[in-house]
């Protein structure tokens, strides 16, 4: 059954059966990273619906990032002050590497720019935009609570560097889908300036 009754009175267990209240700061992150994960499932279903070849080839690069949120999610969930880590559950170099490589790929067509962009143009880049400031929003709750529970929050070295390179990202790939599209891009006119 999908309802357990158990988290009514405002709980829910991590993994290992800790319990926490759904305000904690650890939901928080994680409930951010699934928000995270949802809104690039939304952006896979606009880029199908889009059908333009070129962004689709971005579609098996976006789900290996839902799967590695995952894998995220599960880190976050875990209290390692007192349930061991699964070894599936850890963020390696490599998943930062590779989305390094996705970005130097996607970003060596692009014009340069010296401007700030403002997030629009087609329907997928908005959408990719609006993934890219969930991110950064997952990246402060993520800090957040490396603050709160130092010696529980072992070893995300590489998460913090994840998820920063994530909106990275997800910033060059909204300039792309807009270029595919032929949609220029929208700089900002530096009124306050």
């Amino acid at each position: 059954m999908i309802y357990t009754k158990t988290g009514d009175a405002g709980t829910t267990s991590l993994i290992g059966g800790v319990r926490v209240n759904k305000d904690d700061l650890r939901l928080e992150a994680y409930g951010t990273i699934d928000e995270l994960n949802s809104h690039i499932g939304l952006l896979i279903a606009m880029i199908n619906d889009a059908n333009h070849e070129n962004s689709l080839k971005y579609i098996p690069q976006l789900q290996w990032i839902q799967n590695t949120l995952f894998t995220v999610g599960s880190f976050l969930a875990t209290d390692q002050s007192k349930t061991q880590l699964g070894t599936n559950c850890t963020i390696t170099d490599k998943m930062v590497e590779r989305i390094e490589k996705n970005i130097d790929e996607i970003e060596s067509d692009l014009p340069p720019i010296n401007k700030f962009i403002l997030p629009g143009g087609t329907m997928t880049a908005s959408q990719s935009n609006i993934c890219r400031t969930v991110c950064r929003r997952a990246e402060r709750r993520i800090i957040s609570l490396k603050k709160e529970r130092k010696d529980d929050l072992m070893n995300c070295t590489y998460l913090l560097k994840l998820i920063n390179r994530l909106s990275d990202y997800f910033f060059v790939l909204a300039r792309k889908l807009n270029n595919i599209e032929g949609k220029g891009e929208n700089f900002w006119d530096n009124a306050c300036i």
